[in-house]
């Protein structure tokens, strides 16, 4: 098992030569994986430094870009702490009852989210303009193509966004402004951890197509629906 903790060996590639480098598309999840089981596993002690994210990407075999994405999933899980200049560093060994992402929490966002998003969603069916119409398609469709997890995660938040603009209600967009951060750091965390970038791309599709139609009560129920898969991907991971 690799050794991620901060030692004179650390920057020695730990894979067997025969391992190719991680796929670029499950790179962040495996990373995550494994350090995630060396910390629970207490490989890694609570309070060690994990090693650089440039030697973690020459032991993994990927960018550090896919290495900053499975350390800010460890950070949300509650696992680690980054701190500017210094490093990431191990402060629990099991994930807590909460995750943290950017300035809220994730029940925060569970809580709040339906009762922001789905009547934004209900409006943009009724309000929405030609112009962002055609931007929330060309947002679905990229999204559909898109292989690069981190560019997935932006334009996943900027097709909330999108939909609270298109409600044409100045407080729902500017509150789902306000938490756009927050949002990524949940759709890149639920990525990672469970898998959700496929059934996101569906449920987008039938908000769309709930948007396009014009049918206000089905864009909320597809905003409910996508909201309600959210939360349970987020309690599978921390009753996991």
């Amino acid at each position: 098992m690799v050794n991620l903790s901060d030692s004179q060996t650390a920057g020695q590639p730990a894979l067997p030569q025969s391992s190719a480098p991680l796929a670029r598309l499950s790179a962040a999840e495996a990373v995550f994986n494994a350090i995630r089981q060396d910390i629970e596993s207490a490989t890694v002690a609570v309070g060690a430094r994990l090693s650089s994210e440039a030697t973690l990407a020459a032991q993994y075999g990927v960018s550090r870009s896919v290495i900053r994405e499975a350390l800010r999933s460890c950070t949300a899980l509650g696992l680690t702490v980054t701190k500017t200049g210094k490093g990431t560093f191990v402060v629990a060994n099991k994930v807590g009852n909460d995750l943290t992402l950017g300035h809220y929490s994730a029940r925060d966002l569970t809580e709040a989210r339906p009762h922001i998003e789905v009547p934004a969603a209900a409006l943009a069916a009724l309000r929405r303009s030609e112009e962002e119409l055609d931007m929330l398609r060309q947002i679905v469709a990229e999204m559909a193509r898109e292989t690069d997890p981190e560019a997935w995660v932006t334009l996943d938040s900027t097709f909330h966004a999108t939909i609270a603009r298109a409600s044409g209600n100045n407080v729902f967009a500017s509150v789902v402004a306000e938490i756009r951060g927050a949002l990524a750091h949940q759709s890149e965390t639920l990525n990672i951890v469970a898998d959700r970038q496929a059934a996101s791309d569906t449920e987008h599709h039938s908000i769309l197509a709930a948007i396009e139609s014009g049918a206000a009560e089905e864009a909320g129920a597809a905003m409910a629906a996508h909201l309600d898969a959210v939360g349970a991907a987020l309690d599978s991971i921390l009753n996991r």
